[in-house]
């Protein structure tokens, strides 16, 4: 099993986006994004931190619905 990496958060968002993700918001330093599936509209925080710490983008990963591999897929 591969550890989270930790990255910037601009590279987060853009993975994210590349998933279908939509930058809805940002306030202060925290970037709001949402994605709509079939049967519900999901969403996340993102804070701009540089880096994100590994614990926070695996939060991240498990509220997008995403695994460790698909992640580093479209990163």
């Amino acid at each position: 099993m591969t550890k989270v990496p930790s990255i910037n958060y601009e590279r987060v968002i853009k993975a994210l986006q590349r998933d279908g993700w939509v930058v809805v918001r940002c306030k202060g330093s925290h970037f709001r994004l949402q994605k709509n599936t079939r049967s519900e509209m999901l969403k996340l925080t993102v804070p701009a931190h540089r880096p994100i710490k590994r614990s926070t983008i695996s939060h991240i990963l498990k509220q997008a619905r995403l695994t460790l591999e698909e992640f580093e897929e479209i990163l």
